[in-house]
């Protein structure tokens, strides 16, 4: 399982409404094939968030949801808050303790 980050710019002054539309953006991604659950949290000391979503596979992020109508459908609930395109990086299992 790997976890998706992506860092989150939202428009000044439409915070409140992003966060109202992510309750329908998270049934659009946690129904994805592959999808094991998703969380955005707010940075603390900017108006910007972070996603973070576990997927079976950078392949099933990359190649199966965003080739998927499921991504044309999370898109249009979230991609018009943006005020800067999503920077987006995986990260790989934890290393051992």
């Amino acid at each position: 399982m790997i976890l998706e980050h992506a860092w989150l710019t939202i428009t000044e002054g439409r915070e409140a409404e992003f966060e109202s539309a992510m309750a329908k953006a998270f049934a659009i991604i946690e129904s994805a094939p592959g999808c094991h659950g998703a969380e955005v949290r707010r940075v603390v000391e900017s108006r910007n968030y972070v996603l973070i979503v576990k997927w079976d596979s950078v392949e099933v992020h990359m190649e199966g949801f965003r080739t998927s109508p499921l991504f044309e459908e999370w898109r249009a609930a979230t991609h018009h808050f943006y005020s800067e395109k999503p920077y987006v990086i995986h990260y790989s299992e934890p290393i051992a303790r």
